[in-house]
Order: C-alpha cells, then structure tokens, then sequence
C-alpha cells in the first residue's frame, strides 16, 4: 500500500472513506431496500471504510422525537446498538469542521446538513447521500443513492 492523500492504492482500487448521510445510515437498518445498487455495493466493499458524524446521532434523535422516524425501541438503545454493530467509524467533531459548517455554501440553513457537509468537506470524505440540495453542492465530493 502506498499512501495518496487520504486514500491507498490497493491493486488499482483505492479505500474509499464514504461519510453517511443520516437518511443513508437510518436506510440501512430500517430500510435496506431503498438504497440503491451502485450505493449499496460502495458500502459493502470492504475496501471501503464507512463514517458517521455525532450529528447524525443528534438527528436520529430529533427525527423519532418528532415522529418522522419510527424505532422499535427507545432511541437511545436503538442508536448504541446500531453503532456496536462496528461496521461505521466515529467522524469526530472538531474547531475546523464547526467553522466550516457555516462557510461552506449551501442553499439552506439545516445545521445537521452543514455539520455533515461540513465534516466530508474537512475530512476529505466522500458523502453517501440522497438529498438534492447536499448532492448539488460543488465543495465536496458525493456518492449519490441513484
């Protein structure tokens, strides 16, 4: 392996670092069959390592205590069960992503969606994504679930 940026060149493939929307992480617990083929196979090489932000916990949580989600259990068990399951990274918080958050040029004020754009802008990671207003923005890079 010899090191390029923050990928790694494997025999012609490179380790992809994808971000997860909070839609595209939810998706792949609750429903599976939503994301679709090109995405779900970036997701499952294991070439590819998987992150989520904090926001996206924060999200979760503000989605089902406002009824847009449902889980069968509390969210808080719900959340810690899905992160052990390992198979995502923790895309910490920091000064640099916070201070993006409100530079980076979106067409809408959503904080989490900043955070999150924000955080793949910083880290240099690509954002699984369906949302329009995310995919249409120039500053970072995307894999859209189309």
């Amino acid at each position: 392996m010899h090191p390029i940026g923050m990928c790694f060149v494997r025999e012609y493939s490179l380790l992809v670092n994808i971000l997860l929307d909070t839609q595209i992480w939810l998706w792949s617990f609750l429903e599976r069959r939503r994301i679709r083929k090109g995405l779900t196979e970036a997701l499952e090489d294991p070439e590819n390592q998987l992150w989520l932000s904090p926001v996206s916990v924060w999200e979760t949580v503000v989605l089902f205590q406002k009824g847009n989600i449902q889980i069968a259990s509390d969210p808080g068990i719900w959340i810690r069960q899905a992160l052990a399951k390992g198979f995502v990274a923790e895309a910490a918080l920091t000064h640099e992503i916070a201070l993006h958050s409100r530079l980076i040029e979106l067409p809408h004020q959503d904080p989490a969606d900043r955070f999150i754009a924000a955080t793949a802008l910083v880290r240099g990671f690509a954002l699984a994504t369906s949302d329009k207003r995310l995919l249409n923005c120039r500053s970072i890079r995307t894999l859209p679930n189309r």
